[in-house]
């Protein structure tokens, strides 16, 4: 069985890496270079705790399995690619400014604490023990222990590895234009004038999955810009080691002293502009939260465009074509989702039945939706 994969993000190529295990010969396609969307703009934050919200029960057991399988997934990808990907369990910190900010923390850990998710209310006092240069005027902070992070580009770069070690064909500045029909079923890809044959085609192509022409109907998904920069500290006393979410921005801390900030989000299409808007929201909400960033240098500036469905749930599964599969719409969870979309979408090709994990996520939902209205 011969699979070809629109588009070499994490999805994609963690996706093709878990099929080449397996024997299945893969090829990806990548309009540009792998990991070069919203992989690479990500802050790889894993935080399944901390980002719970009501009327996202299915998501949210989704989030909070590929949560629970990250720490073996990511010492695999090391062992498979030798590479480090830069998996930190410190946790994460959401912290409260004032009274108003407070009741929301309060009001919203009553919810994930109801889906059995830990979390633990902390003094401003307990929180400064954790991150001594919080602000002075903090209300209090919530500790979700169980949320970590990764280094996504320095995980791009291990499944590229991972995926060509295992047989992996990885096509780089090779856009696909159209998926090609045979008789009843999907046939291939269509790069330039030439048709890759292929038995299973994926579209994972992110924000631009939209935009592929298929021989059904176009997942609803569409770019979500993000702007975001980062700082560096002192590697040796960094300002920041947990990760930090303050009201208007979130802070991330690598391992080498880079300290990223994000993010907006904007319906702008994919208008890859930094704005200085943008860029001073950012730098007040980080400020306000952590005032000793106002010292720390500017090293990088981006934009990255997330893939937003109707609902920012991912689009997985099997379409009306057989042998065409989706496997995009991951919004702001691509990162996060990795793990368990690969394994889920990769026995769903293997089985030729598809993953009871994919039920909730199908693109029919959205057919559902359009007929109860």
């Amino acid at each position: 069985m011969k699979t070809a994969i629109i588009g070499a993000g994490v999805i994609g190529l963690a996706l093709g890496w878990r099929l080449a295990q397996r024997g299945v010969a893969v090829e990806i396609f990548e309009r540009e270079i792998a990991g070069c969307g919203a992989s690479h703009a990500a802050a790889g934050m894993l935080a399944a705790g901390c980002e719970a919200e009501p009327g996202e029960a299915a998501l949210g057991v989704l989030s909070r399995e590929s949560l629970a399988l990250w720490p073996a997934f990511a010492a695999e990808v090391e062992a498979a690619s030798g590479c480090e990907v830069g998996l930190r369990r410190e946790g994460t910190l959401l912290v409260a400014l004032n009274r108003d900010d407070a009741a929301k923390l309060r009001h919203d850990m009553a919810f994930q604490r109801s889906q059995g998710i830990m979390l633990e209310w902390l003094t401003p006092g307990e929180a400064r023990e954790r991150e001594p240069y919080l602000a002075p005027q903090l209300a209090g902070a919530v500790f979700s222990p169980d949320d970590i992070q990764v280094d996504n580009r320095a995980l791009v770069a291990a499944l590229v590895v991972a995926f060509r070690r295992a047989g992996g064909i990885l096509h780089e500045g090779s856009p696909v234009s159209r998926v090609e029909t045979g008789p009843g079923r999907v046939a291939g890809v269509v790069v330039g004038e030439a048709v890759h044959e292929a038995d299973v085609v994926v579209v994972a192509a992110g924000a631009w999955s939209g935009g592929i022409d298929l021989p059904v109907a176009r997942p609803p998904v569409r770019p979500v810009k993000g702007q975001m920069l980062a700082v560096q500290m002192d590697a040796a006393a960094p300002l920041v080691r947990h990760v930090i979410w303050a009201p208007k921005a979130y802070l991330v801390p690598r391992a080498d002293g880079r300290l990223i900030v994000g993010a907006t989000v904007e319906e702008r299409g994919f208008d890859a502009r930094m704005t200085a808007g943008g860029l001073y929201a950012l730098l007040d909400g980080a400020w306000r939260a952590v005032p000793g960033i106002e010292d720390l240098p500017v090293i990088e500036t981006w934009v990255g465009f997330r893939p937003g469905s109707r609902d920012d749930a991912p689009i997985l599964g099997p379409t009306a074509l057989p042998g065409l599969m989706l496997c995009c719409g991951h919004h702001r969870n691509g990162i996060l989702l990795t793990p368990v979309t690969a394994a889920a979408m990769a026995a769903t090709i293997l089985d030729g039945t598809p993953d009871p994990r994919l039920a909730a996520f199908s693109a029919g939902r959205f057919e559902r939706l359009r007929s109860a209205a």
